[in-house]
């Protein structure tokens, strides 16, 4: 288990703990059953209450927040949850790392998003649609009709709803077209990808690849998983305009499998861990959290689907897309579960 537990008596002394509270605490399993809890944590009078608390029944669990203390290291902040077990006084502690649980709250947060996002863009879409072919069909008719001089008027229009056309043709592009699922080895998809940068991209740019050969095969669509790294990587490139221009600019693929890893509510065995890295100026502070909506953009002229379709994607292999920046760094990891 991930999550540090212990179990112990009413009067805090442990008769159980897990390795990973172990590592956590830096000390041994020895060491630490058959001796009292309390002195593991920053604030051991609030467990002390929460235990005699406990043990009269006020409860059956608790919840609350402090620090744990390390041999070495600052201390660690948790959530603590307290609870009984079926044996007369014994109770269950468990600990979640902030970090963690801050983390997943995120992860949860952005599944929910894609998924309101889904259906935000499938509806507008839909309502843009139909009255775009009447819009067009009215210009093409009025063209024929009017003074020649005055066509360019109409022309405008006709653009103008050809171009909306090919916008919401891409919005509804994830939804219409089928999942072709078939065996696919990732290396093979970053590699893909890396050819088409390359050939948009081919000066300035240091290509670095650090991949896991021993990530196995997995079934998904190729193609959408092509797209949805090419999309990653191009926007990257794009950020990068001005490291390109001076002839150091750097993107990385990165392969890894995630072992025990948990996104949203589930937890899974083996996960692929693909980051996509560069060392540009990093996604601008007003936007981070938003840079999975639809039509959001960072850059000038940016249509603000690249990301969100990539999202769309990967979230029908039941993954995920996060994203972490800083200037000179920015991290795109693309979890998807493993056989």
């Amino acid at each position: 288990m991930a999550t540090l537990v212990a179990v112990v008596r009413g009067d805090g002394t442990v008769l159980f703990a897990n390795s990973a509270l172990e590592d956590a605490v830096g000390l041994s399993r020895r060491s630490i059953e058959g001796a009292s809890l309390l002195p593991l944590f920053a604030e051991p009078h609030i467990l002390r209450t929460a235990l005699d608390g406990a043990r009269i029944n006020e409860y059956a669990a608790l919840r609350y927040d402090t620090r744990l203390l390390r041999q070495q290291g600052e201390a660690l902040p948790v959530h603590v949850v307290l609870a009984q077990t079926d044996v007369q006084d014994e109770f269950v502690v468990e600990l979640l790392p902030l970090e963690a649980q801050t983390r997943q709250d995120r992860e949860e947060r952005l599944i929910d998003q894609a998924q309101a996002n889904k259906e935000l863009i499938r509806n507008l879409a839909h309502e843009i649609k139909n009255p775009l072919g009447g819009i067009r069909g009215a210009a093409q008719l009025l063209e024929m009709e009017i003074d020649p001089q005055l066509k360019e008027y109409t022309r405008v229009v006709i653009h103008e709803a050809d171009r909306l056309q090919t916008l919401v043709d891409r919005l509804l592009a994830p939804h219409r077209r089928p999942h072709m699922v078939g065996d696919v080895n990732i290396h093979e998809v970053c590699e893909r990808v890396r050819s088409l940068i390359l050939a948009e991209f081919p000066r300035g740019l240091k290509f670095v690849r650090d991949y896991d050969t021993s990530i196995p095969e997995f079934r998904g669509d190729r193609e959408q998983l092509i797209q949805a790294v090419l999309n990653i990587a191009h926007n990257a490139c794009q950020a990068l305009a001005q490291r390109i221009e001076a002839g150091d600019a750097q993107l990385t693929f990165k392969t890894r499998i995630g072992r025990q890893v948990t996104f949203g509510k589930q937890r899974y065995r083996l996960a692929l861990d693909l980051h996509v890295i560069d060392n540009g100026p990093g996604v601008p502070d007003a936007i981070k959290d938003r840079i999975f909506f639809p039509l959001v953009s960072g850059r000038e002229g940016g249509s603000g689907l690249g990301l969100t379709l990539a999202q769309t994607f990967v979230q029908q292999h039941h993954g995920l897309i996060e994203c972490d920046s800083v200037p000179g760094r920015t991290d795109f990891k693309i979890l998807i579960p493993l056989p």
